[in-house]
């Protein structure tokens, strides 16, 4: 066993000077002990708090970040430009990567996450397929590449394989650039059941699904991979995009007469396995109702604003009790602080005020969206994670404090600090499952993930 000894942490009951927490071989806290003498064990200057779950990403995203920046690129007719136009933008760039390329920008993403303070990642996987759409001779060939590189990389994972049947509500058919993700429900759970057995029981890594949204999945179909999945894990987590853009929620109601939140919890089962990413666009009614379902919102501030989505009604939805998390999807930005922070700014440039989600009165804004994120993202990830107590894994962060400016900040404002005055990175040290894996700001992949993320541009993009 590891005995780790903190100046400070961040305990479920609140801040606690001189934390000592031990660590069983196999990651988990073992103890943890308060006003605790730090003589003979390994002491960590700086604050400890919980890493967080980043519980929505797109991996292969991250090579294309500033690269759908440029106007009308995407359309020819007048149009303003919007998700749509750079999701095209996104599929010219996705038709040449092979399964190297997937290794090489999931490694340097990874571990540019863990030194973000990420300490587990959601991975909404949908490229499956080779250039023509044919499956590889493994059929899980893609996703056992990006699981190999968290392993790498030494971040927890919930791999989402994606079902994509259709390009449209209604069972539209699939556009020819959308080859690569397409799957029936029994090509699709054979990925599903080979992740399961290879993974299923590996410490740090959970197998879940995520239809892709209902406009690319049937009413049947979605329940099919349901029962599908249940047979397996009955407590896997499922997750699903809906209502990000208003053409989406139009689109729905063209299709159904309930709009895409409505209409999801009226057919399924929704509870807190489940993750809806985005849900921007709901009526009060569906706001509601979705809070009262326990299932979370993932919201990723940096990407809805960067693809115009539109603001996601956190302050009514935290209001009525719903559960948040965070993730950073196209990987615009892979910055913890910036999710959080601009969640909450976005709220304000709307209401024109300020501390719009701290909770009430003398309330820290950014400890209310900390520990929000924490348990939101824990449960879209279906791991024991997002808490520093005994059962819960040894992932954490250290932050420097010893320079400003959140030198001479005490509890909250240590974290108010961070999150909306910090320009650079505070996080010294992270541990994940009790290892740790970066230590003072470096993780010891930097230099070998940077060189095959550069060898992979230049193969793209020369």
């Amino acid at each position: 066993m590891t005995t780790l000894h903190f100046e400070k942490a961040l305990l479920p009951g609140g801040w606690a000077e001189n934390v000592t927490i031990g660590v069983t071989d196999d990651g988990f806290i073992h103890s943890l002990e308060t006003d605790a003498e730090s003589a003979g064990i390994s002491f960590v200057p700086g604050v400890a708090l919980p890493g967080m779950a980043n519980l929505h990403s797109h991996a292969f995203q991250r090579a294309l970040a500033g690269l759908g920046e440029v106007s009308g690129t995407a359309t020819k007719s007048g149009k303003p430009d919007s998700f749509w136009s750079w999701r095209t933008v996104m599929y010219d760039f996705l038709a040449a990567l092979q399964p190297e390329d997937i290794s090489a920008i999931a490694l340097k993403l990874y571990v540019d996450m863990l030194k973000a303070g990420y300490t587990t990642v959601a991975e909404f996987h949908y490229l499956h397929h080779d250039t023509q759409g044919n499956a590889y001779s493994d059929p899980a060939e893609m996703s056992a590449r990006v699981i190999a590189a968290a392993l790498e990389a030494g971040i927890g994972i919930t791999h989402l394989p994606v079902l994509y049947s259709h390009g449209g509500f209604a069972g539209k058919p699939a556009q020819p650039d959308q080859r690569r993700f397409l799957n029936g429900l029994d090509d699709f759970m054979t990925i599903v059941t080979a992740l399961h057995t290879e993974y299923g029981a590996m410490p740090g890594v959970r197998i879940g699904i995520a239809p892709h949204s209902l406009r690319a999945v049937t009413p049947d179909l979605l329940g099919a991979a349901v029962s599908a999945l249940n047979q397996l894990d009955a407590t896997a987590p499922i997750h699903i995009h809906i209502a990000e853009q208003t053409r989406e929620v139009d689109e729905c109601l063209a299709w159904s007469g309930k709009r895409p939140v409505e209409w999801l919890l009226e057919n399924q089962s929704i509870d807190q396995r489940w993750c809806l990413i985005h849900a921007t666009h709901m009526s009060d009614e569906e706001t509601d109702a979705l809070a009262a379902s326990k299932a979370v919102a993932g919201l990723c501030p940096t990407t809805e604003a960067n693809l115009g989505d539109g603001l996601f009604p956190a302050h009514r939805f935290l209001e009525k009790g719903g559960v948040i998390g965070i993730g950073s999807d196209s990987h615009i930005s892979v910055n913890l602080k910036e999710e959080l922070r601009w969640l909450e700014y976005g709220q304000r440039l709307f209401t024109r005020q300020r501390a719009v989600l701290s909770g009430g009165p003398q309330k820290s804004t950014a400890r209310r969206l900390y520990d929000a994120a924490l348990i939101g993202g824990a449960r879209a990830c279906g791991q024991p994670i997002g808490a520093l107590e005994v059962g819960k894994r040894a992932d954490l962060i250290v932050l420097d404090c010893s320079t400003s400016p959140l030198y001479g900040r005490s509890d909250d404002a240590i974290l108010d600090s961070w999150i909306f005055g910090c320009d650079t990175n505070p996080v010294r040290d992270v541990y994940v499952a009790g290892r740790h894996i970066v230590q003072g700001g470096h993780h010891g992949l930097d230099q070998i993930a940077e060189k095959q993320f550069q060898d992979m541009l230049k193969r793209r993009f020369k």
